[in-house]
């Protein structure tokens, strides 16, 4: 069994009023199946609603299946038994940084996590200095969090839930509040976890520069996985995406509207320098 495998999964949003009688019911998640593999960065895109931070949600044990199963390293989410294995398995990176730093001092805010564990102090010193490392911020190790910028602020939540020492991280759009440096700092974080550390990273995201490293992505729209494969599987179907609302990285962009108008270029162009070797090849 993998790291994260989704069966049969299903989520209703059950809206009551003050009575307790169901209003509505939205279903977020449609029967979906998911496994992502130990050290494998896979990233989840879809439009605003598709139910992509839904199955996010889950894999926390913050949300728990109506239907179906979700297991985190062969755990059950819906074993209530098991729900600090499964958070402590699986460190969570929200949108906001602000809502995961509560500490004054970077430093001291990385090794809470840790330190609610009961790991022991000389540990835990010598993980938030190891994870400050890992994210680029060890220099900062004394500063104000407030005097951070968006982007540094998430390689410190980020660093936070390195020092517990998940084997996997989720990351519920992690730069949605983020300017492009800071963005470009964050995804680069995590890439090096995934390829330095061997750990397993989901990432939900809706900016598609971000998975053209990923290993596998998965398409979501209306709670049903409607695409899977590799990023250059997927961006070779630019108007299949376009279908789903999203868009694709400009520079395939530009490659598909050159096939468009005859040039002879390989489909899935993921990078400028592709472009500009597959344009020199033609020459």
């Amino acid at each position: 069994m993998g790291m994260i495998n989704a069966k049969n999964l299903i989520f209703e949003y059950i809206r009551r009023d003050e009575d307790g009688n169901v209003e509505s019911i939205n279903r977020a998640i449609d029967n979906v199946d998911i496994e992502v593999k130990k050290g494998e960065f896979v990233a989840i895109l879809g439009h605003n609603g598709s139910g992509k931070s839904t199955m996010a949600k889950h894999i926390n044990a913050i949300l728990t299946p109506t239907e179906g199963t979700v297991w985190v390293n062969g755990m059950d989410t819906k074993n209530e038994d098991k729900i600090w294995d499964i958070r402590q398995t699986a460190g969570m990176v929200f949108q906001n940084p602000d809502n995961q730093i509560i500490a004054t001092v970077v430093e001291e805010d990385v090794g809470f996590g840790a330190e609610n564990l009961g790991v022991p102090t000389e540990e835990i010193w010598k993980r938030v200095e190891e994870s400050l490392r890992a994210v680029g911020m060890l220099e900062y190790r004394t500063h104000s969090p407030n005097k951070l910028s968006g982007g540094q602020k998430q390689r410190v939540a980020i660093a936070g839930i390195m020092a517990m020492k998940p084997e996997c991280i989720v990351l519920d759009e992690p730069t949605a509040m983020l300017d492009p440096i800071g963005r470009k700092e964050v995804i680069q974080t995590v890439m090096e976890l995934n390829k330095r550390e061997k750990v397993t990273v989901l990432l939900i995201t809706h900016y598609m520069e971000e998975v053209i490293h990923a290993d596998n992505v998965i398409v979501m729209d209306q709670g049903k996985v409607v695409m899977q494969g590799t990023p250059r599987e997927i961006f070779s179907r630019v108007e299949e995406l376009k279908q789903y609302r999203l868009a694709v990285p400009q520079v395939t962009e530009l490659a598909f509207e050159l096939r468009k108008n005859g040039l002879k270029i390989p489909k899935g162009i993921l990078t400028v320098s592709e472009l500009v070797e597959a344009i020199s090849n033609i020459a």
